[in-house]
């Protein structure tokens, strides 16, 4: 599959089923087999596999957070004269973050009056469930909050470190919690102790992260090739040095995505180029070989055999990998 949808493509995903779904930057959502669907008046500016699999939950700067599947759309929360810039899923407890500006939202999907808002002394740049999907850590500016999901008038625990955290991710065995920053590296958190992790040396802003290999490692884009940094034993990756892989002068790679069982990561080229790699082989796979507008979204099925990739311009498709 290979199309051009005309408009910047905001996230890739796949479905329970393993069929394609891209949001866009003219609202729509696109399914694998053409399928459009009219989802925001403006535009998607964060998206995620729907909890239970089925569609896709998207925000928008039209204020709303929609699911949509093949045959329509949803609205399942509306903030008037607001942005929903991020979101997350959990398929494990079913429940939905999103935030605008300082608040953070919580809904559940199988509860439509079930409601959360937890608030912030800054924006919220991004969120993330914890693997059981009954926690939220959100990252902002000084650090990353903590709430228990479900509980109202709480205080969050706070994960301090100073600068602007803009992208999040909890390592599957829940142990580490880490982010990158805007000055080109990343930071995490043991979590049974709260001890820092600083990890830098990165040329470029770090967009993407994702932990792979049953957290065994987590990959990261911002740099010439993807970054993986070794998360096995208690310390994870204090004390111990990344590997970079693929790694090319004449391109940086942007986005990353990977597989949660398999150790099966793919890269996203600032130049539309896109490989993917499976680390303990060492083999690497030229997915798509043709230059152009850097690559916006990525992502693989669990066992690594499809991915999903979409660019700045709205080209967009769907690729077979024999990893």
């Amino acid at each position: 599959m290979s199309e051009d949808f005309d408009a910047y493509v905001t996230a890739a995903m796949f479905d329970r089923n393993g069929r394609a779904a891209f949001a866009l930057g003219d609202g729509t959502v696109r399914f694998e087999g053409g399928v459009s669907v009219q989802a925001h008046e403006g535009a998607a500016l964060c998206a995620a596999p729907h909890p239970s699999g089925e569609g896709v939950i998207s925000g928008g700067d039209d204020g709303r957070l929609v699911w949509t599947k093949a045959d329509g759309s949803q609205e399942l929360a509306r903030l008037p004269g607001k942005w929903i810039e991020v979101l997350a899923a959990s398929p494990a407890s079913g429940l939905i973050a999103f935030a605008s500006g300082r608040d953070l939202h919580v809904r559940d999907a199988a509860d439509a009056g079930f409601a959360r808002t937890f608030q912030h002394e800054k924006s919220v740049a991004d969120v993330v469930f914890d693997p059981k999907g009954r926690r939220i850590a959100a990252a902002t500016y000084g650090g990353v909050a903590l709430w228990y999901a479900r509980i109202e008038g709480q205080k969050p625990q706070m994960l301090k470190w100073a600068g602007s955290h803009t992208a999040i991710a909890w390592s599957p065995d829940g142990k580490f919690l880490m982010t990158s920053m805007q000055d080109n590296q990343l930071h995490g958190w043991r979590l049974s102790d709260s001890k820092d992790l600083r990890m830098g040396g990165y040329p470029a802003k770090v967009k993407s992260l994702v932990f792979i290999g049953k957290g065994l490692m987590m990959a990261t884009s911002g740099s010439h090739g993807v970054v993986v940094w070794p998360f096995a034993g208690t310390n994870g990756p204090m004390g111990k040095e990344a590997a970079e892989i693929g790694f090319d002068q004449d391109a940086m790679v942007v986005r990353v995505a990977g597989t949660p069982g398999r150790d099966v990561v793919a890269a996203g080229l600032d130049d539309g180029r896109i490989w993917a790699a499976e680390l303990s082989t060492g083999r690497r796979e030229q997915l798509r070989a043709d230059k152009g507008p850097p690559i916006s979204a990525l992502a693989l099925t669990d066992d690594g055999t499809r991915l999903a990739w979409g660019d700045d311009e709205g080209g967009a498709g769907v690729l077979e990998t024999r990893l």
